[in-house]
């Protein structure tokens, strides 16, 4: 078992109608908020309107229309802008992961006086950030729950995971309600950027039974209502289920002990999702049974073993190889059977640029160093089995 130092200083308000609690959280602050939010699914739920109607005391300036994979530019830069200008006392992230991930980047930018960037690509620590307080309106990320976020630079195809602890949310709202409109389509990428998460912390060198049981939970509870809340969008409990497990996906919970993965599969979607702006969640969905059958090997066995045991509940007494295989095509079928388009092709990603992109992610994002380590050689095989 490894050595941890681990804090999560984040409060989590879970469960209906908890926003009415918005005020007073927001009261310890100071009255002028940056109120940041996505393409405006949050007005068509009312969301937006009631946080205006129970915020009426305060100062709002707004930063709408940040995206999925939310960009450095214009959306990081704008809110640094408008945090500097107004003397911004808070930050509140009304949405998905994304623009919480966004806002973490404004709330550091907002405190530093060069260029902001140079925090995202670890040029230079930050030594401060505004408080964030978010409401989250899609089960996915996690990110209200850990200090981090991912950044996109389009210009240079980018795409970087930015931690600090400056960067945790004061508070998180957790309103399972505000799921039920979440389109199938994001409901799918959700769930599996939740269960990949989990895989990236538990597919390592040295893990404990603990751990181990926490991970293999989170699977069957994601794989169990994830479906749930596809096939009945309003089932509460479901939803909720879901949301919290995605709220602990993420945070280190599931792995204090554990030795580091180095989270390939993220390392290779990052680069997919840079490069075509595709869904998250989706690539993760496309690239992880193809890396599960690339890294399969004799040292990793035992692992697949576990999993395709505790997780599928397939037959101990067949031969490892087997069932080490059989679960990595059950974890396809899974991601199948919700929808998610399981190639390449499928999402506006042909061959033209996979010797670019494995170039950019052996370069960057430091896979040779894994629990399985991958060469460039390696990850252009994975994307290629991808197509």
């Amino acid at each position: 078992m490894q050595n941890f130092d681990y804090q999560t200083p984040t409060r989590l308000i879970f469960g209906k109608g908890v926003i009415a609690k918005l005020p007073e959280v927001m009261r310890a602050f100071g009255p002028k908020i940056l109120l940041t939010y996505g393409g405006g699914s949050i007005k068509k739920i009312g969301l937006y309107q009631k946080v205006h109607e129970l915020l009426k005391d305060f100062e709002i300036i707004e930063l709408p229309g940040i995206q999925p994979n939310p960009k450095y530019d214009p959306s990081v830069l704008d809110g640094v802008r408008l945090c500097k200008e107004h003397k911004i006392d808070v930050i509140l992230s009304v949405g998905g992961g994304s623009v919480l991930d966004c806002s973490k980047a404004i709330a550091a930018g907002a405190c530093y006086d060069g260029d902001p960037w140079d925090l995202i690509s670890y040029k230079v620590k930050a030594q401060a950030a505004l408080p964030i307080v978010d409401i989250i309106t899609l089960a996915a990320t996690g990110s209200e729950y850990d200090c981090g976020g991912v950044i996109s630079r389009t210009e240079t195809n980018d795409k970087i995971g930015y931690l600090d602890r400056h960067l945790f949310p004061h508070t998180s709202f957790l309103d399972p309600t505000y799921t039920f409109t979440v389109s199938k389509k994001q409901t799918a990428a959700g769930i599996a950027d939740a269960m990949n998460h989990t895989m990236e912390q538990y597919f390592v060198a040295d893990a404990t039974l603990l751990n181990d049981g926490f991970c293999e939970s989170m699977f069957r509870s994601l794989m169990t209502n994830g479906r749930k809340c596809i096939e009945n969008p309003e089932d509460y409990t479901a939803r909720a289920e879901m949301m919290l497990a995605c709220t602990y996906g993420c945070n280190g919970i599931l792995a204090l002990g554990n030795s580091k993965s180095g989270w390939p599969c993220h390392g290779i979607e990052h680069a997919l999702s840079a490069y075509y702006d595709i869904t998250h969640g989706e690539g993760l969905a496309i690239i992880t049974p193809r890396w599960m059958k690339h890294i399969l090997n004799d040292r990793t066995l035992p692992r697949f073993v576990k999993y395709g045991i505790n997780v599928f509940g397939l037959d101990a007494a067949l031969d490892p190889w087997t069932i080490a295989e059989k679960a990595i095509d059950e974890t396809y079928a899974f991601f199948e059977s919700i929808g998610i388009p399981m190639h390449l092709r499928e999402v506006g990603i042909d061959e033209s640029r996979l010797d670019e992109m494995a170039h950019h992610i052996a370069v960057n994002e430091g896979l040779d160093q894994a629990y399985a380590p991958l060469t460039e050689k390696d990850i252009k095989e994975i994307l290629v089995a991808s197509l």
